[in-house]
């Protein structure tokens, strides 16, 4: 690139050219040379730039009415602000997920964006800092070190909701296909051995229940997001922000961003503290295990189709095998298994780097971030296609279960507090052996009647505590 494309910018280091038409500057581009790391740059995280440009707004704001900024200034700014919120300028943030520093690239790649849109929109050149600097002005009353860990709760807070919607939706199907199959009779298993007899929509209830257990944890963890440590500055101290600032900048960023946030109790604890994020990723590693555990069982249930398990039937999604004819793989709880695996890889580096912070600062909040982002997302998509593409058109092999059902020694259990364990547990060994069934062994041993015996073989006695008259 030849120097009619370039402009010369500065920064406490020296000087930098850079491309004549970026909105970055010097430090962005020390930080580009810095990183190349992943190729993942801080754009594709959209809601972390959002929580930047909100935060960078309310304190525009807030350093207007404290006299910090100038009217032109803060004007431009805001606006600024406002081109960002709107996504125009979201291919500008170029920095890699990757970096040192707590997150200061981050903060300077957004400044300086901040600082040359609203030079423009001032009608000044680019790099014109002597009208308006990335850090006298729209860094005014800030530091990276409460900038990025309040953007960055701001940004978890909204993922979170979409993700607490993305398992509502994935509860509600399972819910669904609960009450389709309520009447269904099968067998349970426990150690992958035949147990007591229950519904296939107990079973699918029972992942329902799961689910809506974590959606109330999230709930809890995201009010814990919004306490943020805005105004603390540096390590917490509020170093150069006016003694007014944080008290004046926290319900404008409440109120602009719509996130309920409030200032932390104590800001020096709060600047150095990442356990938040530590028990979010847990309830996700959580979340992650249950859907993990859940992929398991589908494919469990569904092995075959002639030498598994088959008591239901996933829906047919694609060829199984490029040599094998007929064949049909359950690929998408195959999938979600693969998501649980990364976000229990991500919860380890989130642990990693939280315990890794020293003394007022944690250095390691970018790769906290991009963990915790990476864990919401392929989470929220996987509940997404478990539900759509997987449970909803689940069908039950009906002929299989009501076959089990009908020719399972397990049944006998219900017998158990009418004739007791011994005499049970001789009725269920003596039917294996003859392969009769209980009410015609049970008969034949002497010990009930096997018209009796199928009185209390119905559905409720089998999949619910049998009615015992008191004394009995």
């Amino acid at each position: 690139m030849d120097n009619n494309h370039l402009r010369l910018e500065k920064d406490s280091l020296g000087s930098r050219l850079v491309p004549v038409d970026v909105y970055w500057g010097a430090q962005t581009s020390r930080a580009i040379e810095n990183f190349p790391i992943s190729s993942n740059n801080i754009s594709s995280m959209c809601s972390l730039v959002k929580g930047l440009a909100y935060v960078k707004k309310a304190a525009a704001v807030a350093n207007l009415e404290l006299g910090i900024l100038s009217h032109h200034k803060a004007s431009a700014i805001l606006k600024a602000c406002d081109d960002i919120l709107a996504g125009e300028l979201q291919n500008q943030f170029v920095v890699d997920v990757f970096q040192g520093g707590a997150g200061t690239s981050t903060n300077m790649n957004v400044n300086e964006v901040i600082a040359n849109r609203a030079l423009e929109h001032m009608g000044l050149e680019f790099g014109d800092y002597s009208k308006l600097h990335p850090n006298d002005d729209v860094n005014a009353s800030q530091s990276t070190n409460d900038v990025y860990p309040t953007a960055l709760r701001l940004a978890i807070w909204s993922e979170i909701g979409g993700f607490l919607e993305s398992l509502e939706v994935l509860r509600t199907t399972f819910e669904s296909k609960a009450v389709e199959f309520d009447a269904i009779l099968k067998i349970g298993r426990t150690q992958l051995q035949d147990a007591v007899p229950m519904t296939l929509g107990q079973e699918f209830r029972a992942f329902a229940v799961l689910l809506e257990d974590d959606k109330l944890l999230l709930q809890s963890v995201r009010e814990m997001l919004t306490h943020v440590n805005l105004g603390g500055t540096a390590i917490g101290t509020g170093v150069n922000a006016p003694a007014k600032f944080k008290d004046l900048v926290i319900p404008i960023l409440a109120q602009l961003s719509g996130v309920p946030v409030v200032s932390a109790s104590n800001l020096i604890a709060a600047t150095q503290d990442t356990g938040v994020f530590v028990l979010l990723s847990g309830v996700l590693k959580r979340v992650a295990s249950k859907l993990s555990k859940f992929s398991n069982d589908l494919r469990l249930l569904s092995s075959g189709p002639q030498a598994g398990m088959g008591d239901i039937f996933l829906p047919a999604r694609q060829a199984g095998s490029s040599i094998m004819p007929g064949k049909v793989n359950p690929v998408i709880p195959e999938a979600v298994n693969q998501v649980a695996f990364e976000v229990i890889g991500n919860d380890v580096t989130i642990t990693m780097a939280a315990e890794a912070g020293q003394l007022q600062l944690n250095a390691f909040e970018p790769i906290i971030g991009w963990s915790l982002f990476k864990s919401i997302e392929h989470l929220s998509n996987a509940c997404k296609i478990l539900a759509i593409n997987c449970v909803q058109d689940i069908r039950p092999n009906n002929s299989v279960l009501s076959s089990r059902v009908e020719n399972s020694v397990t049944v006998v259990t219900a017998l158990n507090p009418i004739i007791g364990y011994d005499k049970a547990c001789a009725i269920a060994k003596a039917a294996l052996e003859s392969g009769d069934n209980i009410a015609d062994t049970a008969e034949r041993l002497g010990i009930m009647g096997a018209e009796e015996v199928m009185a209390l073989l119905v559905p409720e006695n089998l999949t619910q505590a049998p009615k015992i008259p008191a004394g009995n």
